[in-house]
Parts: C-alpha cells; sequence; structure tokens
C-alpha cells in the first residue's frame, strides 16, 4: 500500500505530468481598491510553443528567442454576450485583436516556483511565473485610430521568436475586464512543463 492510501496519511498534491498553464488577474481601482479578482484560472499552452521548446532543445543558433513579451488584446466585443468568449485552442497562432498591445519582456517579471510549494526559487524549476503590472495608461485605450473605443481587455497571449517571427506559447480568452485608463490590471501566468 502507497503512503498516500493510508487512514490518516495527507496525500502529497500531485502535479500533472503534461505541460499545462494557470493565471490569475486582480484589477485594482485608481484608489488601490480591489475591482475583480479571477482566482487562478486555467490557460492553453498553443502548438508554437512546443515547436519553440523543440528548436531550444535542437539548439538552431539564430533562430529562437524566449519570451518577447505578454500581447493584451480586446478580443471582439460580441464576445460579452452569451454563450461569451469562445474556449482558447492550442491551435491558436495569434491574438484575435488585429493590433494587441504588447507588453515587452523588459516589464515582466519572471521567476521559477516550485510547482508544489509555490515558492519562488532561484534554480530551475518545471514552472515559470510571469507577472505583469499594467499600470494607469496601459494598455493606451481608449484609441479610435487604433479600433480600441473602450478600454475592454478581452483576451491575452505570451509570445516569443521562432525564425524571426513572433509567435504565441499560450493563450487565453476571457469575460471583459473594464480597464479604465485610471485602473491598474496585475496579472500572473504560470506555465508549468
Amino acid at each position: 500500500m502507497d503512503d498516500q492510501d493510508r487512514p490518516g496519511v495527507r496525500p502529497t498534491p500531485r502535479v500533472p505530468d503534461h505541460p499545462y498553464g494557470r493565471f490569475r488577474d486582480v484589477l485594482r481601482a485608481a484608489d488601490g481598491r480591489t475591482v475583480l479578482d479571477s482566482g487562478p484560472c486555467s490557460n492553453v499552452i498553443v502548438g508554437d510553443c512546443r515547436r519553440l521548446l523543440a528548436a531550444f532543445l535542437r539548439g538552431a543558433p539564430g533562430t529562437t528567442e524566449g519570451l518577447v513579451g505578454l500581447r493584451v488584446g480586446a478580443g471582439l466585443p460580441a464576445w460579452d454576450t452569451p454563450p461569451g468568449p469562445p474556449a482558447p485552442s492550442p491551435d491558436q497562432s495569434a491574438l484575435v485583436d488585429p493590433q494587441p498591445h504588447l507588453v515587452p519582456r523588459d516589464q515582466l517579471l519572471l521567476d521559477f516556483v516550485d510547482p508544489l510549494s509555490g515558492a519562488v526559487t532561484a534554480s530551475p524549476t518545471r514552472t515559470l511565473q510571469i507577472r505583469a503590472v499594467l499600470g494607469p495608461g496601459v494598455p493606451p485605450w481608449p484609441d479610435t485610430a487604433s479600433g480600441h473605443t473602450t478600454g475592454s481587455l478581452r483576451e491575452f497571449g505570451l509570445v516569443a521568436r521562432l525564425n524571426g517571427t513572433s509567435v504565441l506559447i499560450n493563450y487565453r480568452t476571457h469575460p471583459a475586464i473594464a480597464k479604465d485608463p485610471a485602473s491598474t490590471l496585475e496579472r500572473t501566468v504560470w506555465l508549468t512543463f
């Protein structure tokens, strides 16, 4: 009998053995009050992430570049009505928004995380935590010139570069987040491989 099956023995949390993603959004008003806390939610690791990992493992010099940023997009306003936003697909290759906003890598905080304890560690683990803070005025919407008549966000994806082309690493659609020019969105993404 496995120790975890014995009465009175607390089970050890199990981490899936396949790549998966999670995220959490916290939206704060200008006064710091929490307006929205999504709690932990899933996101989809897409096919281009697997291609990117294969290129890294092959050691193809000059053809791959790790994480270059986080794209946030408005998605489609039609997603605000039932049945809501479409489920994210592992086949997604770009955001639906043709002019998403890019939060560049130098504005992201990247850490390794122990997937069982959740503690940040300097040693590489199978979980990468990416934290973005979209402060007041980020993205710079509403901006009618870019087609963004509101500051609503409905989709996001981390991006890398493969053979000189931007590719998605993960993708998520979500109910509209009404980010006004004075609010701050704290988005934390975890990718576990």
